[in-house]
């Protein structure tokens, strides 16, 4: 038996399905396959159920899921505690954030460098995806560390958050819209042709919670990953952009009006999220650590 077929037979378990599983291992299906089926004759007992759809454990692979997963960690612990007695930080962190933040907001890129710097025998991955795709890249330990903006609603958990920015989410419109105006209300603003973040998004989750609870059904006409590009729309008369506040000095930049929104008054949030129950290589751990310190206000 070795420790790779054990962390096989765990991502299997974790994906319900060896196509995915073989993905996120970066493998050929048919060798995983094979591994799986050697750690099964070894065992004298099959330990996956393969269906036509889903792949889930038998009640001996149930079973022996525990054990594989902490001998898994008992290895990568005696690792950590090695490189934690001898001042060494070695490995790799995958780094998660939503887009438009990194430069813009936090200067991301600065405290990167000055870890790498530090440290220059970790490697460090960073990727753009929506807070939903961060948060379940998250459980299916994908990433280590994710800059997301928060749903509004409570989070798992297992997971560790640290708010690191709290904004009023105000609507954008174009300068001849309405001049006299300076707030709309939430059942307003939902009969407007909507300029949004897309589905899965922090902002977009809030809105789109607070508009369920009302009972509106907002009709979003254009959607961008890049909050200033929904000001640009906006600048167009395109629609009624919704953006965070902390974007009213780049609005006034492409001569938009932003409007605060009532009734109710809508907040955006965003963290640091990582996993309680998985707190990662000592790398992750110092990253961790620093940009919660960077990132404070």
């Amino acid at each position: 038996m070795e420790l790779r077929q054990l962390r096989y037979f765990v991502t299997v378990v974790e994906e319900a399905s060896f196509t995915r599983a073989a993905a996120r291992l970066h493998l050929a299906q048919p060798g995983l396959s094979s591994q799986i089926r050697q750690l099964e004759r070894e065992l004298g007992q099959p330990l996956l159920e393969r269906g036509s759809r889903s792949v889930t454990p038998t009640p001996v692979g149930a079973a022996v899921l525990p054990h594989a997963r902490a001998a898994l960690a008992a290895v990568e612990q005696v690792t950590d505690t090695v490189d934690e007695f001898t001042g060494l930080l070695r490995g790799q962190v995958r780094l998660g954030s939503v887009s438009g933040i990194a430069g813009e907001i936090f200067d991301l890129a600065a405290v990167l460098a000055a870890f790498h710097s530090d440290h220059p025998q970790v490697g460090i991955s960073l990727s753009e995806h929506t807070s939903e795709e961060m948060l379940d890249a998250l459980r299916h330990g994908d990433l280590d560390i994710a800059l997301i903006g928060l749903p509004g609603t409570a989070l798992d958990a297992t997971f560790g958050v640290d708010i690191v920015l709290d904004t009023t989410v105000v609507a954008a419109v174009a300068p001849d819209s309405e001049p006299s105006r300076t707030r709309i209300t939430l059942a307003e603003l939902a009969g407007h042709r909507l300029i949004c973040l897309p589905r899965g998004t922090g902002l977009r989750s809030v809105f789109e919670h607070a508009c369920a609870t009302a009972g509106l059904a907002p009709e979003v006409a254009f959607e961008a990953a890049n909050p200033a590009v929904l000001l640009q729309l906006a600048s167009h008369g395109l629609g009624t952009a919704v953006v965070p506040e902390l974007m009213a000095e780049e609005a006034a930049e492409f001569g938009v009006r932003t409007l605060e929104i009532t009734d109710p008054h809508l907040h955006g949030q965003l963290a640091l999220v990582w996993r309680r129950d998985r707190p990662g290589n000592p790398a992750t751990k110092v990253l961790l650590g620093q940009m919660r310190i960077a990132f404070s206000r």
